[in-house]
Order: structure tokens, then C-alpha cells, then sequence
């Protein structure tokens, strides 16, 4: 932690819970402040509780200049991705119960420039994820008669179904070892999803992303540290994804 508390102030929310937490919230504005600094808040919580809604709490009774990003608030957006007690994690799928600490330290990932507090900048993850092709590439992309569908059976489905559930929160790249030593490497995120259309049997773009990940900053820069995987939380597994692709860049798979 750079700073001590600047301010430590109670929420004037009523809950029946008697239970309080202090929730620590990195605040910086790039625009103004010279580093970051954490203020402390102090906030009751139900076992319920989530991390996003504490600091929506915070934002609502204490300090309305919180920047922070949500959506969904049910673990689909990906929107509202944060390091809360050091580690990567969704705050809407964060209860503070859950993390047995009476302080809840809350900071904006790691590996992406800040664009103001909790709230950081995607454009370079989603701009490495659309350089994937993230789409099913075939000639015969117009379905006419006598097809109807691109038919799968389930062990052909049970290939990259597991990518197909990457909701683009970009926890997996914040927790990356390499991304934090080569701003230019491509991240777990672009690389899993890489993998996601090499595997779907009706795709016919496999060639095409192979060479666009064997470069410089490409697949090989990955250390294999996997922690990457260990903070998805959709249950995507990137660190395996970007073993396979390995496969087929050096001959073992087809």
C-alpha cells in the first residue's frame, strides 16, 4: 500500500446486521493526483453482502466521486473486474463474508493503465481478442439447402465449450506474470480465445490464428505460471488453451 488512510468515515445505512467492515478504496485520477492514495470507509455488511455493493454503498452515502464500472451484477458483463485483498476477482460475485477480513482492500487491476480509481482501461485486451477472429471462419458461410445447421456432436462441442464461456472480464490478463513485464504480449484472454475457434470443428481458420500468435510477443512469451485460470471466474482454463495451441504449432496436434 503506497498511502496510509486519508479519511476513515461510517455509512449511514440501516441494516439489521451489526456487522461492519472497513472497506479500503484506492483512489487515483490521472488527470490530477501524483500517485494513488486509499481511503478507508467503514460499512455494514449481511452475509450477503456483496464487494460492488459496498462500494456502491460508499459511493451512494460517502464519497460520490468513487469511480467504479458495474453492470449485470450477476457475474455476466464482466464489467465490474477488480483486485479486492490482492487478488483479481468480480466485486458482484465477491462476498465480503466470504473473505474472513475485517478489511476489504479494493484497488483497479493490475496490467491496465488506470482510468480513474476502481475503473481501468480495456481497449488493448479488446483490441488482442479481435485480432483472434473471434468468429467461426468458413467458406460456405451462407447456409442454403439441403443444410440447415452445422450439426456437433457432443464430444466435438465438449472441445471448446469451456472458452465459449470467457465473459471478457480480463481478470486472467491482470493476474498474468508476462502481461506485467511485456505490455505487447498478446494475454491469456486473446490467447484462450485463440484456442476457442481452433478447436470448434466447423471453423476453417485455424492457419490464419496460428501464425497470428507464433510472434514475437505471441504464445511463446507465455511462462506457463497459470494463474491466469486460477482467477477466472467462469471456470475457463486460458493456461491449458495456450498449451493446445502449442500443440499445433509444433506438429503434436492436427
Amino acid at each position: 500500500m503506497s498511502e496510509t488512510a486519508l479519511a476513515e468515515e461510517q455509512s449511514s445505512t440501516e441494516v439489521s446486521s451489526s456487522k461492519i467492515v472497513t472497506l479500503r478504496i484506492a483512489k487515483f485520477n490521472p488527470e490530477r493526483d501524483s500517485g494513488q492514495q486509499y481511503v478507508d470507509f467503514k460499512v455494514p455488511y449481511e452475509r450477503w453482502t456483496t464487494v460492488l455493493d459496498a462500494v456502491l454503498d460508499v459511493k451512494k452515502h460517502l464519497d460520490h466521486s468513487v469511480a467504479v464500472r458495474y453492470s449485470c451484477r450477476q457475474a455476466s458483463c464482466g464489467s465490474c473486474g477488480m483486485k479486492i485483498n490482492g487478488r483479481p476477482r468480480l466485486a458482484c460475485f465477491t462476498k465480503i463474508s466470504e473473505l474472513n477480513s475485517d478489511i476489504v482492500t479494493v484497488e483497479p487491476m493490475n496490467n491496465y493503465p488506470i482510468v480513474r480509481d476502481l475503473v481501468v482501461k480495456l481497449d488493448k485486451m479488446f483490441a488482442n481478442h479481435k485480432k483472434m477472429q473471434p468468429y467461426v471462419i468458413r467458406e460456405d458461410s451462407e447456409i442454403t439447402a439441403p443444410t440447415k445447421e452445422f450439426n456437433q456432436t457432443p464430444e466435438q462441442l465438449e472441445e471448446y465449450i469451456q472458452f465459449a464461456n470467457c465473459i471478457k472480464c480480463g481478470l486472467c490478463n491482470s493476474a498474468c506474470p508476462t502481461m506485467a513485464t511485456d505490455s505487447s504480449f498478446l494475454g491469456p484472454q486473446a490467447l484462450g480465445q485463440a484456442y476457442r475457434y481452433v478447436a470448434d470443428n466447423r471453423d476453417k481458420g485455424k492457419n490464419s490464428r496460428l501464425k497470428i500468435i507464433d510472434e514475437s510477443h505471441g504464445i511463446w512469451r507465455c511462462h506457463f505460471a497459470g494463474s491466469c485460470s486460477q482467477v477466472c471466474p467462469k471456470g475457463v482454463d486460458p493456461a491449458m488453451g495456450i498449451q493446445l495451441l502449442r500443440g499445433y504449432l509444433l506438429g503434436f496436434r492436427k
